[in-house]
């Protein structure tokens, strides 16, 4: 009984936590969508040369570059110093998501490396605890389940940290670097900017919504394991 309470639980969080925040994906997804702030993009320089520039202007050239057609999301990876930029044509915010993963790059290296560690050992105890649970060697489910969500907490807090910091400051970052290469007019600019600010408005709330859905999910997931478990015996 006590599992089918705590599954409702997590449930009525996730629902809850999506409305509070708004999320709305058909929303998000039609943002990301504006063909005349596409073409007004389309004036600057390719991906990686944006990327140089960007991260000449940080004073941190030591950081690889590369661009892969085939990756959906761009990310920085800290153990190997590398930042990845996905296929971002004819995306009129790949400005202002190169400057974010530029900002990655230099931030505090011990968090980096911590947030990259300690994601993968997150990972690594949820896929344990959870086969764990289904062959039943597990003595005190709830206390390992409690362990978890500590876990998830940190990575929560760590990997928040590390998006708002970057999210925040890649807008006026990528403001910076327009305004210095002098490709645009003004009124271009402004609306490429008034672009970026409509993303960022659902955008920060969506990244920190996810990271925390993303933990409940996984509890879910294991408590509906522990139930089928009990059910089964």
């Amino acid at each position: 009984m006590e599992y089918v309470v705590l599954i409702i639980f997590v449930i009525i969080c996730i629902i809850s936590l999506r409305i509070i925040f708004g999320i709305n994906i058909k929303e998000i997804k039609k943002l990301a969508i504006n063909e005349k702030l596409d073409l007004i993009a389309e004036k600057f320089p390719s991906n990686i040369e944006i990327c140089k520039k960007i991260l000449k202007k940080l004073k941190n050239e030591t950081v690889k570059i590369e661009e892969e057609k085939n990756v959906k999301t761009s990310l920085y990876i800290a153990i190997s110093n590398k930042i990845v930029i996905a296929n971002l044509k004819g995306n009129y915010s790949r400005i202002q998501t190169i400057a974010h993963e530029c900002l990655h790059s230099i931030q505090d290296r011990r968090i980096l490396l911590f947030n990259f560690i300690f994601s993968n050992i997150y990972i690594i105890y949820f896929l344990i605890v959870s086969f764990c649970i289904m062959i039943n060697i597990l003595p005190n489910k709830i206390m390992f389940i409690c362990i978890y969500i500590i876990l998830g907490l940190i990575f929560y807090v760590v990997r928040s940290y590390l998006e708002n910091d970057a999210m925040i400051k890649a807008r006026f970052l990528a403001k910076e670097y327009m305004d210095e290469e002098k490709i645009i007019s003004e009124n271009e600019m402004d609306k490429l900017l008034q672009g970026f600010d409509n993303i960022n408005y659902i955008g920060i709330k969506y990244v920190n919504y996810n990271l925390i859905k993303g933990l409940l999910i996984k509890v879910l997931i294991i408590l509906l394991i522990c139930f089928m478990r009990t059910v089964a015996f």
